[in-house]
């Protein structure tokens, strides 16, 4: 199984960052959802986040949202979330599940971190847990070998980063800038400058995600950050495409973009 530590081992040896590419189980369907991400790591990403569709995503934008509705409309629960990680986790790239903290509360810490890893899964990224609160996730995860990856933002003091980035394994997510999920015209001004600030806390990559949608905006994030992340770019090429077909076609071409891009560091 490929992990995080030898994604990024392999990104470092190739003098370039890592691609992180993001799309909710059960979008457009679930055998779809799985057909997408193995076609962005078949053009170059390194590692798949599979969200998990929540009814109230704080963080997400109008583009993660629609396909998140999608999803649920689909009826997706955690045993799809669970059956696309495996899926996906066959194409050989490093496996997370991206959900908020209730879905993982309701259904159960311990056999969360269990079912996941069973899956094939290398860990999980909860955007709204704190680490004041992280203990019993951070137990259930390390029991069942599975890394945690917390969030810094711009915003965040150089005490609030020491406290989060202590808690992550794996990596450590830097949102570029204030606010929900989208691709945008240019990436947050303020995400070097986190990065920066994150590094003398923790020896562990630091990926940028949040307004990444292009080659170039790819290339320079990858000139300062580990890892590059992109979701919302890759769903709306899906909900753009007028078949399944085209869908797949332009998310590998955009991947490929992607991977491009980080290479031009």
């Amino acid at each position: 199984m490929t992990t995080l530590a030898t994604v990024f081992e392999k990104a470092r040896a190739e003098n370039r960052a890592a691609l992180v590419g993001y799309l909710p189980a059960g979008f457009p369907t679930i055998d779809g959802a799985i057909a997408a991400a193995t076609a962005m790591v078949e053009a170059g990403c390194d590692v798949i986040e599979i969200g998990l569709p929540y009814s109230d995503p704080l963080m997400d934008g109008p583009t993660i949202q629609d396909a998140v509705h999608r999803a649920l409309e689909n009826g997706t629960r955690i045993g799809d979330v669970m059956r696309t990680v495996e899926g996906v986790a066959k194409s050989g790239a490093a496996t997370l599940v991206m959900t908020y903290w209730n879905p993982i509360d309701r259904y159960g810490a311990e056999r969360f971190a269990r079912d996941l890893a069973d899956a094939g899964g290398v860990g999980t990224i909860t955007p709204d847990l704190t680490p004041e609160e992280a203990a019993p996730w951070i137990e259930a995860s390390a029991s069942a070998g599975i890394d945690t990856v917390f969030l810094v933002a711009p915003s965040s003091t150089e005490e609030r980063i020491g406290v989060v980035a202590q808690c992550c394994t794996g990596f450590v997510y830097a949102a570029s800038l204030m606010g929900v999920t989208g691709a945008r015209s240019s990436v947050g001004a303020a995400a070097e400058g986190l990065v920066e600030r994150t590094r003398p806390h923790t020896k562990l990559p630091v990926c940028v995600g949040l307004g990444v949608g292009t080659g170039a905006q790819a290339a320079e994030v990858a000139a300062y950050a580990d890892g590059v992340i992109v979701g919302s770019a890759f769903i709306r090429r899906l909900l753009d495409a007028p078949n399944e077909r085209e869908g797949l076609q332009s998310v590998r071409e955009l991947a490929a973009e992607l991977a491009d891009g980080v290479r031009r560091r």
